[in-house]
């Protein structure tokens, strides 16, 4: 069967989505969460490791923590950029906090840091707040 492989954000599942139907709202078949709604989903680390490590849909997560300022004025600018890649690619975010060890296991020097991962790889790296069209810029850089 061809399509992109989706892993849903909500229940973990894995999703197999026709191409033609990736800007069309495709839905889980186990929970019907949206699986490329342009919106930011918060991610756990495992949600998140095994989307990096079966998604065929480039993945920019963001990692992140409630007590950081600029991580705080970046989201909704993160959340605004999320709407232009609806369809081509997924955005999430990693609270650090939360998670300790994503912190250490995947460097994370400063937060907020986006990553930008493809075919199971990390592909390119931002630190630092930025500005919606920055973002976007730097997501379609990098994916």
């Amino acid at each position: 069967m061809s399509g992109k492989k989706l892993t849903c954000f909500k229940c973990g599942q894995i999703n197999r989505v026709p191409y033609d139907k990736l800007g069309a709202g495709p839905k889980c078949g186990t929970c019907g969460t949206g699986l490329m709604s342009g919106k930011v989903a918060e991610v756990d680390l495992a949600t998140f490791e095994k989307a990096v490590r079966n998604d065929d849909v480039p993945l920019v997560v963001d990692f992140w923590a409630p007590w950081c300022g600029p991580c705080r004025q970046m989201a909704p600018q993160y959340q605004a950029a999320a709407q232009d890649f609806k369809g081509a690619v997924r955005l999430v975010k990693l609270n650090t906090e939360a998670h300790r060890n994503a912190g250490s296991k995947y460097r994370i020097r400063g937060i907020p840091t986006m990553a930008a991962f493809t075919n199971g790889k990390e592909r390119a790296r931002q630190s630092g707040a930025l500005p919606k069209t920055a973002i976007v810029k730097w997501i379609k850089a990098s994916v």
